[in-house]
């Protein structure tokens, strides 16, 4: 199962990446009553702690100090980025084996804490943090009167089983 999911992770974000690019900058910059302060800077928070779990998995060093970077890169670049941290997803599952998503890796927390995840776990967490962070941007879209894509799982596996039967 963690195959299609990184599969729907990475679909999930292209449609909303296409959708935002529609979107003037100063509205993705503008201030926002969020924790991480707009829209930008909450999709940076998706990436950021995206490439922090890869480095877990890949059991090194992340960089990363802090869950909300204070800024963000131009949409372009985050959106490339996040592009390239997707891929990477997907290829990983694609390649791990039963017996190594089911191995168990040690980590540090950024707020200070070991935690001990399998790998598996590990995936499944990428993809809901995601999950939940294109609600908290879906909302951010409608009040700036933009209507965000569709990016529910059952759109996706429609999308897929149609091109399938294709």
């Amino acid at each position: 199962m963690l195959i299609p999911l990184t599969r729907y992770k990475q679909w999930a974000n292209e449609r909303l990446f296409g959708a935002l690019a529609l979107v003037p900058e100063e509205d993705l910059a503008r201030k926002q009553p969020i924790v991480f302060g707009s829209l930008l800077r909450t999709l940076n928070h998706v990436r950021a702690m995206d490439l922090v779990w890869k480095a877990h998995l890949e059991g090194r060093p992340h960089g990363f100090t802090t869950r909300n970077p204070e800024t963000s890169p131009p949409f372009a670049e985050l959106r490339a980025s996040q592009s390239e941290v997707d891929a990477w997803y997907v290829q990983y599952a694609e390649g791990l084996s039963p017996a190594a998503a089911a191995e168990v890796v040690t980590f540090e927390f950024i707020g200070g804490g070991k935690g001990s995840l399998s790998r598996a776990e590990m995936l499944l967490h990428a993809v809901n943090h995601g999950t939940y962070h294109r609600g908290n941007v879906a909302a951010m879209l409608y009040q700036i009167g933009r209507n965000p894509p569709t990016t529910d799982l059952p759109v996706y596996l429609r999308e897929v089983r149609t091109a399938q039967a294709a």
